[in-house]
This record gives C-alpha cells, sequence and structure tokens, in this order.
C-alpha cells in the first residue's frame, strides 16, 4: 500500500459509506460477469459502487446500480450501458443464505469493495443490518477515541 492512495494494489473501489450505514455481519466473495469494454473501464478506474445494492431474482444473485464509465475509446460496434445490472457469481448454498436472510430476518445485502484476484475482478459482498441513528454517532465517537488515544500513546513514547 502506497501513503498517497490508502488502498491495496489490487483494489478497485470500495463503498466506505457501507460500513458507516450497516452493521456487516458476514462477507462473501463473489465474482462479476463482465464485458469486454467494463474490463478495459474498469482498468482505467473508472467503477463506483456507492449507490449499489445486490439484488436476488430466479435463484440468482444481481449487482444492481454500480456504475462503470465507458471510456471514449471504446469500439463502435458496442452500445456501453454504464448502469447495466451485473450477475454475481456465487455458490448455491450461499445464494440461498444470502436470500433467506434478505427476505426473512431484514437484512440488506450491499458490495462493499471491488478487487483484481488474479485476472478476474472480484465483489466482496456483506450480509448487513442497517444502523440507526444513535448507533452512527457511537461508531464515530467511538472511531475518535481510538484515533486519539493513538496519537496519545505515539506522543508519550517520542
Amino acid at each position: 500500500m502506497s501513503k498517497k492512495s490508502r488502498k491495496p494494489a489490487n483494489q478497485i473501489c470500495a463503498n466506505k459509506k457501507a460500513r458507516h450505514e450497516y452493521f456487516i455481519e458476514e462477507t462473501f466473495e463473489a465474482g462479476l460477469v463482465l464485458q469486454g469494454w467494463e474490463v478495459k473501464a474498469i482498468r482505467s478506474g473508472k467503477m463506483t459502487i456507492t449507490e449499489a445494492y445486490v439484488i436476488f431474482r430466479n435463484g440468482e444473485a444481481f449487482l444492481f446500480g454500480s456504475h462503470i464509465q465507458p471510456l471514449l475509446s471504446s469500439s463502435t460496434h458496442v452500445d456501453p450501458d454504464s448502469i447495466r445490472t451485473r450477475k454475481l457469481l456465487l455458490n448455491r448454498r450461499e445464494i440461498e443464505k444470502l436470500f433467506g436472510s434478505v427476505n426473512q430476518k431484514g437484512y440488506s445485502c450491499v458490495p462493499l469493495s471491488c478487487y483484481w484476484k488474479n485476472s478476474l475482478v472480484k465483489c466482496q459482498i456483506g450480509l448487513a443490518l442497517g444502523k440507526k441513528q444513535h448507533d452512527k454517532r457511537k461508531t464515530l465517537k467511538d472511531r475518535d477515541w481510538e484515533r486519539d488515544k493513538q496519537r496519545g500513546f505515539k506522543q508519550n513514547l517520542d
């Protein structure tokens, strides 16, 4: 990790807002079904998942609302749709577990990050439970306290 970017070398994009808005109960790794122009655009860093979420249809999982901005130099015979629904590749047991939790227990399924694994694009999705306003404030307070505590230790060591 470099100091300037503060993200791993294989990370494409992250949904920082998801950890603020939700309690993440469990995470899953899913593959993404992409078209050729999308892979080129992702390699140049044109993907965002901040507004995205996972939906289930006909026993399959789909990433809805992710945005991949097409490159200007994309092919002329391809009509790029930047916000199309992309299929997620998960095992049958994982899909059934996620689907059951979302439908019965009131959980949500949100993408947390997208990253490269070898030459494949993977999406880390989380089974999430929504936070109330007071929970969000408590999380911010705890994070500030941890940061101040670390600063205090650092000053005492110097």
